[in-house]
This record gives structure tokens, C-alpha cells and sequence, in this order.
């Protein structure tokens, strides 16, 4: 069954991650008994919700996506088909959860920006390009000449943007590509260019796409620098920090209280059944207690969830009932399917976020904590080994991103199974694991990003000169789609805290950016190797 596939996957890519966070969290690092227990149990939900969100995509939002942009280009109306595009682009974006989440994270950083400004001009971005990606399939534009100029024109701009909202910029890219935004993407760009007997033009959609909200963040950035406002991260971070300190003594004290009162009423109880009885009443509130403490995160968060997974559902229920009355026209049955894998999507959407919010996030921030202020202070062994967990989880938390999976289907599908997922994972999993090495040293050490970004992605623009197209359209839909919500979460939240224990949670940002821009450079250089193997092979039978 496609269920019983699913699960295996989600499985295979989420039980990993867990198994070293376990090791690390029962030896190096201890975390506690509450915590790892939460977080096992967050990844029990994750890998259902997973499975369920992923189930929900093949059923309904994929389908509903290729029809969409097919019947736009059969139209032959290029201002409906494009401005058809942008209110997709715009809608999808302002109810995925991983701008939520990205967008409380920022503000909690830079106490100047507006949160709602920031996600509907990231929403602005995504619509723009969306529009740009879907022009430049139609009108046959070259790609690597499309993302040549576009991130020329990116990192013009970036010069002249202070260096704290660098990363913040390029981070909400890789933070727009999440899982609902990106399977709808895939699927009209695919359905426009199947309608052009041309599959392969449909990749690269995903790549032009996440360019849009890296501009408009960085000029929202100079808007904000021009304006005489002054980023407040440091001392956010040091009101965050006494809150904390506050709140450890304040909780200090009422232990010594509780201690005392109960020492009190142990001292005046008269008899041995007395003291036994309240002693089994204190037992057993003390467990009760205990057990409603273990579920707190995930019953706090869970109103929060259920809110955003509606906001991410509900603009395509919007869209299928609008779609269907003035462009698709699907039979009854087609419909019923399509509403059936939105509910899915719903569920583990749901479920997904709770386990993720409930476990993953805090034991990632807790353990880069304990793991950074190890490695700023002690050193050595500690920094080695901050920097091999970064490795290692970035290497396996890719395989487990939602978007990743449904990418690298489509691309094994497309290419009649010529270029193998397993590989293209291999790759993806080499390049988040060097991005997330390189992150947490920045955390710890403080360097610009400009240093790793510039060079970078002048690797990724020659490397373009040598890659087949295709290959070229791959790897930059992959760097928007491995920085999904688990690297938003886990990842984010993991560097959030290396940097705070080494003084600065702005070094933070950047983590995603940086994981988008690997698979730029890891996939190019998969498509050299096989465009060579290809030429040694064709070049064999002609002899």
C-alpha cells in the first residue's frame, strides 16, 4: 500500500535524527527524563503527521495543482494565466506555517519589525516570482539566465543592507518553501509545462520562486535602516535572558516555600496514619501532575496548530471552490478525491506541527544550548563535537523534510527513473550537513555570513556554465525545498541556542540560508558527473 510506503520513508529519515539527540541527551548533554521523553513523543506524531501530510499531497493538492496550470495555459491568456499565479503565490505563502513561525522568531530578535508587514511582503516576493518562474516557462527563457540576473540583482542590493538582516533575508527564501507552499508550486508549474509536451521545464519553478522573498525582505531591510531604527536583538536577548533569570529564582523560592510548608505540616501531623495518608495524597497529586506537566507543550500549542493548519488549508479550499466553478470543471469523483486529500493534509498538517513544536523544537534549542556554551567556553573537544552533531543532523533532517520527498518523486518520475531519488538525497544530505557545520561555527565564532554566502553562490553561478539544464533547475528547486519546516524548527531552534550561550542569537539567522544554498552546488555537481558519465557511455557504444 502507498501508506505503508510512506511510512516507511518518514521512518527511515526521522528515527535517525531522534536516536542522536537520544545518545547525545542520555551521555554528553544530559537533558532529563521529561524532555527526551517529549521529544520521542513528538517524533512518534511527526512521523504519522508526516505520512498522513504526505498521503493528503498525492490525493489532492498535486492533482489540484496540475489541472490548475494546465487549464491556465490552455486558456492562451498570458495576463489571466500570470496574474491567476501571483494571487496563488501570495495566498499560499500568508498560510504556510513555517512564515509564522519564521516571522515570530524574527520579531522576537528585531523588536523593529512588524510581523504582519513582514509576511505579507514575503508573500508579495513569492507572488512576484511565482509570475516570473511561469513567464519564463512559457516565453521558453532560459533558466540559468533568468536565476543569473536575478541573484546578480539580489546581491547588489545585499551589499547595501546591514549585515543583521542579511540573514534574515535570505533565510525567509528557505523559510517560504515549506509544506504546503511547495507541493502546489511543483504541481502548476508541472501542469503548464505538460500542456508544452516539456516536463523537465517545469524544475527551477521552486528555485526563481525563492528569490522573490530574499529581494523583498532585503529592501523592507533598507526601509527600515533608512528610517533611523535601530535593530534591538541584544537587548530583546538580554530582557529574555532576566525574564529567565527572574523566573528561575522566583521558582527557586517557591520551592523553598513548598519545602518549608510541607516540612511544617509533616512536623504537626498527629499519628502515623495521618502523616502516611497525606503522604500518599502528595504522592499521587505529584504524578498526577507530572503526567499533565509531560503533555503541556503539545496541549498548549495545540489551539495555536489547529489555527495555522486551518490558515494553511483554507486558502486552497478557497481556491478549489473558485478554480472549480470558472476553470476546471472536475467530475463529482475527481472532487470527493481531491477534498479527501485536503482533509489529510489537514490532519497531518496538524500533527506534524504538534509533534514538532511540542518536542523537536525545544529539545533542539535546550541541547544546541548546553552544546554551545560547552564549545565557547571549554572548547576543544566541544567545539568538535558541536560541529559533528551540525553534520550529522544536517545530513538526515533533509531526508525528512515533507517537500524534499515530494521533489525528489516528481524528479524520478520525470525522468522515467533515470536520475535515482536515493542519490539525489545522497547529495541534498552532503550539502545540509556542510551548511549546518558551517552555521553553528558562525554561531559560535560571530563571522559575517557575507563570507560564505558571496563565495558560495559564485561557485553555484559558475557551476551553472557546465551543469545540464535540468540538473541547473533541480538543484535550485532543492535549495528552497530542503530548508522545510523541520530545518525552520529543529535546525533553527538548535542554532538559536549555540548562539545564545556564545553571546548573540542574531548569528543565529542564516542557518536556513545556508542550507538553501548547498543543493545549489551539491546537485550541480551531481549533474556534471552524470552529464560525463552519459557523453563516456554514448561515446563507448559509438566505438
Amino acid at each position: 500500500m502507498n501508506i505503508l510506503n510512506k511510512l516507511k520513508e518518514t521512518s527511515i529519515s526521522v528515527i535517525p535524527v531522534m536516536a542522536i539527540v537520544l545518545v547525545l541527551g542520555l551521555t554528553a548533554v544530559p537533558m532529563g527524563g521529561i524532555m527526551l521523553g517529549r521529544f520521542v513523543f513528538g517524533g512518534f506524531l511527526l512521523i504519522i503527521g508526516l505520512t498522513i501530510f504526505l498521503l493528503g499531497v498525492d490525493l489532492g493538492i498535486q492533482p489540484m495543482g496540475e489541472r490548475c496550470g494546465a487549464e491556465l495555459t490552455k486558456k492562451r491568456n498570458l495576463v489571466l494565466l500570470v496574474g491567476v499565479a501571483f494571487v496563488i503565490g501570495f495566498m499560499v505563502t500568508v498560510a504556510e506555517p513555517d512564515i509564522q513561525v519564521f516571522g515570530d522568531q524574527v520579531k522576537n530578535v528585531f523588536s523593529n519589525v512588524d510581523k504582519l508587514v513582514l509576511v505579507v511582503i514575503i508573500a508579495v516576493g513569492v507572488g512576484l516570482f511565482v509570475m516570473v518562474g511561469l513567464l519564463r516557462t512559457v516565453l521558453h527563457f532560459s533558466l540559468k539566465l533568468t536565476l543569473l540576473v536575478a541573484y546578480i540583482v539580489m546581491f547588489v542590493i545585499a551589499l547595501f543592507v546591514p549585515n543583521e538582516f542579511v540573514g534574515v533575508a535570505f533565510d525567509s527564501g528557505g523559510a517560504t518553501t515549506g509544506p504546503m507552499t511547495v507541493p502546489f508550486i511543483l504541481a502548476l508549474g508541472l501542469g503548464v509545462s505538460t500542456v508544452r509536451s516539456d516536463d523537465k521545464s517545469s524544475f527551477g519553478l521552486t528555485g526563481i520562486t525563492s528569490v522573490g522573498p530574499v529581494l523583498a525582505v532585503l529592501v523592507y531591510s533598507l526601509v527600515i535602516a533608512g528610517s533611523g531604527i535601530g535593530v534591538d536583538g541584544a537587548s530583546v536577548s538580554a530582557v529574555g535572558a532576566g525574564v529567565a533569570s527572574a523566573a528561575g529564582e522566583t521558582a527557586s523560592v517557591a520551592s523553598e516555600i513548598v519545602g518549608e510548608v510541607t516540612s511544617g505540616v509533616a512536623q504537626v501531623a498527629i499519628g502515623a496514619d495521618v502523616a502516611q495518608v497525606a503522604g500518599e495524597v502528595a504522592s499521587g497529586a505529584a504524578q498526577i501532575g507530572e503526567s499533565q506537566g509531560f503533555f503541556a507543550p503539545f496541549t498548549n500549542a495545540m489551539p495555536g496548530i489547529v489555527l495555522e493548519s486551518l490558515l494553511s488549508i483554507s486558502p486552497l479550499v478557497i481556491m478549489l471552490i473558485i478554480f472549480q466553478l470558472t476553470l476546471l470543471k472536475m467530475s463529482a469523483r475527481q472532487i470527493i478525491r481531491v477534498i479527501i486529500g485536503l482533509v489529510y493534509s489537514f490532519v497531518g498538517l496538524l500533527l506534524f506541527l504538534c509533534g514538532v513544536n511540542g518536542g523537536f523544537m525545544p529539545a533542539g534549542k535546550e541541547l544546541g544550548m548546553a552544546l554551545g556554551q560547552k564549545a565557547a567556553t571549554l572548547g576543544g573537544i566541544w567545539f568538535v563535537l558541536l560541529i559533528c552533531t551540525g553534520l550529522v543532523l544536517g545530513a538526515i533532517v533533509v531526508c525528512a523534510e515533507p517537500a524534499v520527498w515530494v521533489l525528489t518523486e516528481q524528479v524520478e518520475h520525470v525522468s522515467a527513473g533515470t536520475i535515482k531519488r536515493k542519490v539525489l538525497l545522497v547529495f541534498l544530505a552532503a550539502g545540509a550537513a556542510a551548511a549546518i557545520g558551517l552555521s553553528l561555527w558562525r554561531a559560535v565564532e560571530g563571522f559575517s555570513l557575507k563570507f560564505i554566502l558571496i563565495p558560495g553562490y559564485i561557485v553555484a553561478m559558475l557551476l551553472m556554465i557546465f551543469s545540464p539544464s535540468l540538473f541547473t533547475g533541480i538543484a535550485f528547486d532543492s535549495g528552497g525545498v530542503a530548508s522545510g519546516p523541520i530545518t525552520s524548527t529543529f535546525v533553527l531552534s538548535f542554532t538559536l541556542g549555540a548562539a545564545k550561550s556564545s553571546g548573540g542569537s542574531a548569528d543565529a539567522f542564516g542557518v536556513i540560508a545556508l542550507v538553501a544554498m548547498m543543493p545549489l552546488i551539491a546537485i550541480q555537481l551531481l549533474g556534471i558527473i552524470y552529464d560525463k558519465k552519459k557523453h563516456k557511455k554514448e561515446g563507448g557504444k559509438h566505438e
